[in-house]
C-alpha cells in the first residue's frame, strides 16, 4: 500500500512538473511570436513653436538683450530660407536624374515594352501614393523624384 501511494505521488508530481514546463515553453513562444504593441505615431512639433522655444531658451540661458533677440530671430529666418532653397534645388536635381533614368530605360525598350513600362510606373506611383495616404505621410521640403507633386 505504501508503494502505491508513493507511486501515485510521483505520478502526480511528474504531471504537475510537465504541465509547468509546457506552460513555460508556451508562454515563451507566445511572447516572442506576438508583435509588440504599436506605438502611437509621434507628432512632429510645430516649427513656429520650436523656434519660439529656441529663442526663449537662448534668451534665458545666454542673457540676450532685446536687440540680440531680434537679430537671433532674423538669423533663424535666414537659415530657414536657405534650407528651403537647398531642398528646392536638391529636389529639382533629383527630378532631373530620375527623368534621365526613365528616358534611358525607355530608349532601350521596344515600343510595345514602353507601354508596359509606363503602366508599371503608373501602378507603382499609385501604390506609393496610397501608402503615403494610409500612413498619413507628410514629407517636409518636397517629394522624392518620381512624385507628380513637384
Amino acid at each position: 500500500m505504501a508503494n502505491t501511494k508513493l507511486s501515485a505521488f510521483f505520478s502526480l508530481l511528474l504531471v504537475f512538473c510537465s504541465g509547468a514546463v509546457v506552460g513555460a515553453i508556451g508562454y515563451r513562444v507566445y511572447n516572442t511570436s506576438v508583435a509588440p504593441p504599436a506605438r502611437p505615431a509621434e507628432k512632429r512639433p510645430d516649427p513656429a513653436e520650436l523656434r519660439k522655444q529656441l529663442i526663449d531658451e537662448t534668451t534665458r540661458e545666454v542673457h540676450l538683450d532685446d536687440r540680440q533677440v531680434v537679430e537671433l530671430g532674423k538669423i533663424y529666418d535666414d537659415t530657414r530660407e536657405r534650407f528651403n532653397e537647398f531642398r528646392k534645388n536638391s529636389n529639382a536635381e533629383g527630378r532631373k536624374i530620375w527623368d534621365d533614368q526613365i528616358a534611358k530605360i525607355k530608349a532601350m525598350l521596344r515600343p510595345d515594352q514602353i507601354i508596359l513600362y509606363d503602366n508599371l510606373r503608373a501602378k507603382k506611383d499609385a501604390e506609393r501614393e496610397a501608402n503615403d495616404r494610409k500612413q498619413g505621410a507628410h514629407r517636409k521640403g518636397g517629394h522624392p523624384p518620381g512624385d507628380k507633386k513637384d
